[in-house]
C-alpha cells in the first residue's frame, strides 16, 4: 500500500490574491495575485521600481497591503499593522542588505538566533558554507560570506518558505557559484520553497520552475522559464531575458522567405540563436558581416540584412567585419508580437 503524501501536498502553500498597495503618488502593486506549490521555485523579475521587493516583503507580512490578502499553507499572513511583532514565523526574508551585529564573532551572531540542536546548525552552517568562519568577527567578512551568514541565520528557525531579495546582486562568480549550490541544497536536505527576486537572466531561466514579470506594480506575464524566454507577451519581457532582434513584417518576409500572409501583418521575434549563420549559399538571406564578438563558446555577429541589423550567435570562427554570410531561422515554429 502506498504511502500518503504529507497534508501540505494536497493543499496550496502560498496564495496571494488580489495584491494592492498605493504610494504616494501612485500604484506600487496593482491587483497582484498568483500561487506557488510546495517545493516549486518562482522567480519574480523585472526591472528598478516593478514593485517586486515590496511584493516579497508583503508576503512576509513586512509590510501591510491595501487590498488583498496572502494566504500561507491556508492561513492568511497578518501584515505589521495587525501584529505587534511583524513577520510570519513560517516565512524568512532575506533581504539585500545582510543586517549584522558589528564587531561580535559569528558563532555569537548565530548562537542568539538558534533554536535548533547544536548537531542539527552545525549540520546547517556546513551547508551554508561558514562553518570555517564562526570565529571570524562580522567586520571582517566579504560581502558574499555576510550573506551566507545571514542566511543561515534566518534558516535556524526553520522555516517553510525562503523569500529571496536580489541574492545574487554584488556577488563576484566564486560566491555566486556557491550560493547557487547552497539554494540547491536547501530544498533537498531542508524542505524549504523558495521565491527569489533576480535582475540576471541566466540566474533566473536556470533556476525557477516558473516566473512571473512585473512592470509598473502590475504582472504581465507568468508562465515557465522557456515561456517567458522564447513566448514573450511583448518587447519589455523580452529585454529583460536577453537579446532579440524583432524583425518588421517585410523584414520578417526577408528573413523566412515565408509569404506575406503567414505572420498577419506581426512582427517577428528572434533570439540571436534562433538564426543559423552559414557561409556558402545554401538556404536563407544574405547578410554583411559588421562585428565580431567572442564570448568563449560562441560568437556574436552584429549583421546587416536588406539595410536592417540582425544579431546572430553562432559557433563559426574567423569571421571579419565586410564577410558575406547567409541567414535563416533555425525552426519553423516562430513567435510573432
Amino acid at each position: 500500500m502506498p504511502a500518503q503524501a504529507p497534508p501540505f501536498y494536497h493543499m496550496t502553500f502560498l496564495e496571494v490574491a488580489g495584491i494592492t498597495k498605493q504610494g504616494e503618488k501612485e500604484a506600487v502593486l496593482t491587483n497582484i495575485s498568483f500561487t506557488q506549490q510546495a517545493f516549486q521555485n518562482i522567480a519574480v523579475a523585472g526591472e528598478t521600481g516593478s514593485g517586486k521587493s515590496t511584493l516579497l516583503k508583503i508576503i512576509a507580512g513586512l509590510v501591510q497591503p491595501d487590498a488583498g490578502q496572502v494566504l500561507f499553507q491556508e492561513e492568511r499572513v497578518k501584515g505589521p499593522a495587525e501584529k505587534l511583532v511583524a513577520g510570519h514565523p513560517g516565512i524568512a526574508y532575506l533581504s539585500q542588505q545582510f543586517e549584522l551585529a558589528e564587531f561580535l564573532r559569528v558563532e555569537q551572531v548565530l548562537r542568539y538566533a538558534n533554536t535548533l540542536p547544536q548537531e542539527e546548525a552545525d549540520a546547517l552552517y556546513e551547508l551554508c558554507h561558514i562553518r570555517h568562519l564562526l570565529q571570524r568577527r562580522t567586520d571582517q567578512l566579504s560581502g558574499g560570506e555576510r550573506q551566507r551568514i545571514a542566511l543561515a541565520r534566518l534558516l535556524l528557525t526553520s522555516p517553510s518558505l525562503l523569500l529571496l531579495d536580489e541574492p545574487f546582486s554584488n556577488l563576484d562568480t566564486g560566491h555566486k557559484n556557491t550560493l547557487k549550490t547552497i539554494l540547491h541544497d536547501l530544498a533537498e536536505e531542508l524542505d524549504i520553497t523558495c521565491l527569489m527576486i533576480s535582475h540576471d537572466p541566466q540566474d533566473t531561466l536556470s533556476w525557477a520552475d516558473q516566473i512571473l514579470v512585473m512592470k509598473d506594480g502590475q504582472l504581465v506575464q507568468q508562465g515557465t522559464p522557456e515561456e517567458v524566454y522564447r513566448q514573450p507577451v511583448n518587447t519589455y519581457v523580452a529585454g529583460l531575458f536577453g537579446k532579440y532582434n524583432l524583425l518588421a513584417p517585410d523584414q520578417a518576409l526577408a528573413i523566412t522567405g515565408a509569404t506575406a500572409n503567414s505572420n498577419n501583418g506581426k512582427s517577428l521575434l528572434l533570439r540571436p540563436e534562433d538564426l543559423v549563420l552559414e557561409v556558402e549559399e545554401k538556404k536563407g538571406s544574405s547578410a554583411t558581416v559588421n562585428k565580431v564578438t567572442f564570448f568563449g563558446s560562441y560568437y556574436e555577429v552584429e549583421t546587416t540584412v536588406e539595410n536592417f541589423p540582425v544579431v546572430v550567435r553562432t559557433g563559426v570562427r574567423s569571421l571579419v567585419q565586410g564577410d558575406t554570410v547567409y541567414l535563416r531561422p533555425a525552426s519553423s515554429d516562430l513567435w510573432y508580437l
